[in-house]
C-alpha cells in the first residue's frame, strides 16, 4: 500500500516520529478500527483516528444526540439533536479527511451480533458507558484475538488499559464482578477527551508496533488532584473468558 503526495503532506508531522515513518503510516492506512460507542469517548477518539489516517473507521452506536450530550460528545452540535450519533459523526469525519473510509452502523451491540458488526476490525476501541456491553466486547476481542482498548470515565477521573489475548489480563480478569451500572454518569467533557486521546495513542502503537502499549497495566487519572498512577494488572488463569487463551 502506497501513500499519495497529499497523504505524505497531510501526515508529515507524525511520519517524522521515531520508528513510525512512512512504513508506520502505511500500516495506519491499511488498518480497520471499530469505535464501539460514539459518545464522550467515541467522539474525540474517532476524530483523532481520522486525523491520524486510519484507513477505515467503523462507528457503532444506536442512540441519537440529546442536548445533555453536548458538554462532552463534541461531534454533536445543536443542529444535530435528534439525529443518530453514528451518522452525524460519519458526516463530520468525511469532511475532515476525505482520504479515509468511515462507516456508520446504527446498532446496539449484543452478544448475538457483535461478530458481524465488528467486520474483522484490527482494533476495537471502547466508547461505552455501560459494563454489560464492555464485557461483550471484551469476550469477542479475546476469542477473536483482536486488541481491545478499554477506557472508562466519571467526573474528573478514569482508567485505561489495553487488552491483548494471551499477553495480559482481559477485562473480566480485572473486574471479576460486574461494577454497578449508573443511569447518569457525572462527567466533565475534558475527562473523556483526555482518555480518548490516550486510546488513540494506544491504537496507533498497536497498529504500527511503536512504543509499549498498556498491556498488563492500567493507568488511573485523578483529575481533581491531577495524579497519574499506573498499576500492574495480572491474568486470572481461571478466568472464564481468557483462562484458556
Amino acid at each position: 500500500m502506497s501513500l499519495s503526495h497529499s497523504e505524505l503532506e497531510r501526515y508529515d508531522r507524525q511520519i517524522l516520529i521515531s520508528n513510525l515513518g512512512t512504513d508506520g503510516q502505511k500500516r495506519l492506512k491499511a488498518a480497520k478500527v471499530a469505535v464501539a460507542g460514539v459518545g464522550g469517548l467515541g467522539c474525540p477518539t474517532s476524530i483523532y483516528l481520522a486525523a491520524a489516517g486510519i484507513g477505515k473507521i467503523i462507528l457503532l452506536d444506536s442512540e441519537r444526540f440529546e442536548l445533555s450530550d453536548l458538554n462532552r460528545q463534541i461531534l454533536g452540535w445543536e443542529k444535530d439533536i435528534g439525529r443518530f450519533k453514528a451518522e452525524v459523526a460519519k458526516e463530520k469525519l468525511d469532511a475532515a479527511n476525505s482520504q479515509i473510509e468511515v462507516e456508520a452502523v446504527v446498532v446496539e451491540i449484543t452478544k448475538e451480533n457483535v461478530q458481524n458488526v465488528m467486520e474483522d476490525a484490527d482494533v476495537v476501541v471502547d466508547g461505552q458507558d455501560n459494563w454489560k456491553t464492555r464485557f461483550i466486547l471484551n469476550e469477542y476481542c479475546v476469542t477473536q484475538n483482536v486488541p481491545f482498548v478499554h477506557a472508562g470515565v466519571s467526573a474528573l477521573h478514569g482508567q485505561i488499559t489495553t487488552i491483548v489475548a494471551g499477553k495480559g489480563p482481559c477485562l473480566r480478569c480485572i473486574f471479576p464482578k460486574d461494577p454497578p451500572e449508573r443511569e447518569k454518569i457525572p462527567v466533565l467533557g475534558a475527562t473523556p477527551a483526555l482518555f480518548a486521546s490516550l486510546q488513540v495513542m494506544e491504537t496507533v502503537k498497536l497498529v504500527t508496533g511503536i512504543g509499549r502499549p498498556l498491556v498488563g497495566r492500567m493507568l488511573f487519572v485523578d483529575g481533581r488532584e491531577m495524579v497519574f498512577e499506573t498499576m500492574e494488572v495480572k491474568r486470572n488463569v481461571k478466568c472464564p473468558v481468557c483462562g484458556n487463551s
